[in-house]
């Protein structure tokens, strides 16, 4: 399997477990898997939502800034890439 890179975390809601994401290049939707990488972080996860300004989305691009929820901590600066087949 091999990655591409999307994004950055933006910010974190600890409350929530919501990473703010910068998508910077590519496409992310719903279904993808994601790797989120960074000092400390380190783990991998699907996609099940996404949201823009509150209102959930299917997919996103480059410029977007969504809200996925996610099962570990995530820091602002950790980079964002999609799991892609070989």
């Amino acid at each position: 399997m091999g990655e591409q890179r999307v994004g950055v975390v933006i910010h974190y809601w600890g409350k929530v477990g919501v990473a703010g994401i910068h998508i910077t290049e590519g496409r992310l939707k719903v279904g993808d898997t994601i790797h989120i990488k960074g000092h400390t972080s380190d783990f991998t996860q699907q996609v099940e939502s996404m949201q823009v300004e509150n209102a959930s989305v299917d997919a996103a691009g480059p410029g977007d800034d969504v809200g996925i929820k996610v099962v570990d901590h995530a820091r602002e600066h950790d980079e964002v890439y999609k799991v892609v087949p070989d």
